[in-house]
């Protein structure tokens, strides 16, 4: 950040007093400009067998395959962000299940939160954001056109903990570069 979002005034990076990181701060007004993780929100919606997918119509990713999920807004709750991702991107109707994965993606400040959804009906259809909206079999996911790994990473844990039959709740980090550190919470 530049100019400060209250003044106008060019801001200066450096360590604030009290503080132990650099910040963007107002030489003018005083004001520390703080930047924290977005978290972005999302379903694995099933339907029997299958799992919904949407076909991104916008950047990144355009034309790839993910799951329906975006931002958390300001007021929602996580689950509620979740629910309004999917009906936004899938037109899809859903009982919301149990959180699913947490993945850090810290090099673009970022936290992505899936949660097991089961598919109310199948009148589905693509949103603004969507291309497409299909349903796929374990064996029918196009693994090369997803458009992100927390999508592929969420994906594969679920069909593993489907065939073993037990679900938990995966935590994991990828960084850019380096392989994603996977841990499972307790069942």
């Amino acid at each position: 950040m530049r100019f400060c979002s209250h003044c106008g005034h060019p801001t200066s990076l450096r360590v604030p007093e009290g503080d132990n990181r650099t910040r963007a701060c107002c030489d003018q007004c005083g004001t520390i400009h703080y930047v924290n993780p977005r978290p972005v929100v999302g379903t694995i919606p099933v339907w029997g067998e299958r799992v919904l997918l949407c076909k991104r119509a916008i950047e990144p990713r355009y034309g790839k395959w993910t799951l329906p999920a975006g931002f958390m807004e300001t007021g929602e709750t996580t689950g509620d962000g979740a629910l309004r991702e999917t009906l936004e991107e899938a037109g899809a109707r859903i009982d919301l299940g149990p959180l699913f994965t947490m993945i850090d993606v810290p090099h673009v400040q970022q936290v992505h939160i899936f949660f097991r959804a089961e598919l109310v009906d199948t009148a589905f259809a693509a949103g603004t954001e969507s291309l497409e909206v299909r349903l796929f079999s374990e064996h029918e996911i196009p693994w090369d056109e997803i458009a992100f790994r927390t999508v592929s990473a969420t994906l594969r844990h679920f069909f593993a903990d489907r065939k073993r039959g037990e679900y938990g709740i995966h935590v994991e980090s990828i960084v850019a570069g380096v392989p994603a550190l996977s841990g499972n919470a307790p069942r």
